[in-house]
């Protein structure tokens, strides 16, 4: 187990190095000067440099690199053009609203999907089989934003069950926050839960399918028992690879989600540092975002090994 762990550590770091270099070089060849936007068309060229100077502009590609990777090592994301404040704050405050969105839309998803995706493989051929199918293939085609705003409009608008946008904060009371990301987090569970009861349903159809299961059968274990002693655990790698997917894009992919709640989020913080030119805010965020994504691929593959032995034997 040590090898294969030491072995996806080091794909871990490299993973991170390659995307930090990258992420860079997409923001810094980004057409326009943040000092010369924030400032306005006519700004004195001295007041222009001044500024530039200040946030660190006039150094060279490489010193900014260097400046900005070893902030971050040591948790410090630099301070934001815009709001002119750190970094780190901003997104701590952020992490607030969309750590839990994403957490809530897959506790959500799996739910829904392991017991539908189950059902589905054990009635094979079924009317409830077609029923599942459908309904996934709806879930799926269905974008996600569509499905938030039907849901204002039911939910929020007519029925006044829950309001329409915006957070309260968690000072207000852990089921307040929680019932204002009610909504959201179904508009993003809906797709994701469609996917994954359906890679489900089709591990599980794979997995009872092979010869270990009908010698089980044959000894006397019930279709019940095959299932959940035999088949369930076994079709389990592919289901993770997705839960782990759907997590990354949860957390990194809820831009319009958060936007069409006015969820104060990382998603609507990039989207607005993108229009402000705030640069180190989008460099910052979306390295924290990918490194969330190859973190979550490495706890999956610690997943893998325990889930599968025969991964822990090769390595």
């Amino acid at each position: 187990m040590l090898p294969y762990l030491i072995k996806r550590l080091g794909s871990l770091i490299v993973s991170l190095l390659v995307a930090s270099l990258v992420i860079f070089a997409c923001i810094e060849v980004v057409p326009g000067d943040p000092a010369s936007f924030m400032l306005g068309i006519n700004a004195q060229p001295d007041t222009v440099d001044a500024l530039r100077e200040e946030l660190g502009l006039n150094q060279t590609i490489a010193q900014r690199y260097m400046s900005w990777i070893t902030g971050l090592l040591t948790g410090d994301m630099g301070t934001s053009y815009t709001y002119r404040s750190p970094v780190s704050d901003i997104v701590a405050d952020r992490l607030q609203v969309s750590l839990p969105l994403a957490l809530y839309a897959l506790a959500l998803t799996v739910l829904v999907a392991f017991p539908v995706g189950v059902l589905a493989a054990a009635r094979r051929g079924s009317a409830t089989d077609l029923s599942v199918m459908g309904v996934t293939q709806l879930g799926i085609a269905v974008p996600n934003f569509w499905f938030a705003i039907l849901m204002v409009i039911v939910f929020a608008i007519n029925l006044g069950w829950f309001s329409a946008g915006g957070f309260p904060g968690w000072d207000a009371g852990f089921f307040a926050g929680l019932k204002a990301l009610t909504l959201p987090a179904v508009a993003l569970a809906l797709p994701q839960a469609s996917i994954l009861a359906r890679v489900m349903r089709s591990s599980l159809l794979d997995t009872l399918s092979e010869d270990y299961i009908r010698s089980a059968r044959a000894k006397g274990l019930t279709k019940r028992q095959v299932m959940w002693r035999h088949a369930l655990r076994n079709a389990m790698i592919p289901v993770l690879t997705i839960i782990g997917l759907q997590f990354s894009f949860l957390l990194a992919g809820a831009i319009i989600i958060e936007n069409v709640f006015f969820l104060p989020g990382l998603g609507r913080l990039v989207f607005q540092a993108i229009t402000q030119r705030d640069l180190i805010v989008v460099e910052s965020v979306v390295m924290l975002l990918v490194f969330a994504v190859i973190l979550v691929n490495f706890l999956v593959d610690l997943a893998y090994a325990w889930v599968d032995p025969r991964l822990r034997a090769r390595s």
